[in-house]
């Protein structure tokens, strides 16, 4: 390491302890509250995209918001990390809303679309290439490239909150009667705002019936 990025990094330390004193002058007892616990009623699953950090999108303190994130916020029933996630949220920490948050713009989905070979990554971009498949005919309507691209950014967090919803984690929280509800959203980095889409399920009526689990 080069003494600039020493540098770089050491400024790092400069504004985490700059940040530490302000959060103290502004409640002395922040951090001692802060450390006992987390009782956060949101799970935020978004895409890794440095541009869409959850906290300051929704305007919420540390403690406030328990995030997972990955490129392009899937959701895959084989992923294990997302699905110990949820279920620490849905079962430990009690939240009452999980929110699947994706992004125009995303790189993730631009890349799932224009389908050129990126490595490893084009493994994980299948989700995204399904997603792209189902809704193939409406996409291809749009006029343009970005409008094309968007709407399937969409349709990703749409099918995202489908895959939330059809986990065993969250059908079992609806049927013993837990308030859990999840949402579809989408995050504009051009202007910082959030927009919700026509996603937003609070119980197993609301699914497919294919989807949902039967007791035997």
């Amino acid at each position: 390491m080069n003494k600039f990025q020493r540098r770089k990094l050491n400024s790092l330390f400069t504004r985490n302890k700059a940040w530490a004193e302000k959060m103290t002058q502004e409640d002395p007892d922040f951090f001692a509250h802060l450390s006992k616990q987390q009782t956060p009623d949101y799970l935020w699953i978004g895409c890794s995209d440095s541009r869409v950090p959850a906290n300051q999108v929704i305007d919420l303190k540390p403690g406030e918001v328990f995030v997972h994130r990955n490129i392009a916020n899937v959701v895959v029933h084989t992923d294990l990390n997302c699905l110990s996630v949820i279920q620490y949220a849905v079962n430990v920490l009690e939240v009452k809303h999980i929110i699947v948050c994706g992004h125009y713009g995303c790189g993730g989905v631009k890349a799932a679309f224009e389908g050129g070979e990126q490595g490893l990554i084009d493994n994980w971009l299948r989700h995204i290439k399904d997603v792209y498949r189902w809704h193939k005919e409406e996409i291809d309507a749009l006029p343009t490239e970005r409008e094309k691209i968007d709407l399937l950014c969409e349709k990703n967090v749409i099918e995202q909150v489908a895959n939330v919803c059809h986990s065993t984690i969250v059908q079992h929280a609806w049927q013993n009667n837990k308030d859990l509800t999840v949402h579809g959203w989408i995050y504009s980095i051009e202007n910082g705002l959030l927009k919700a889409l026509d996603a937003e399920v609070s119980e197993t009526d609301q699914l497919n019936q294919i989807h949902v689990l039967r007791d035997n």
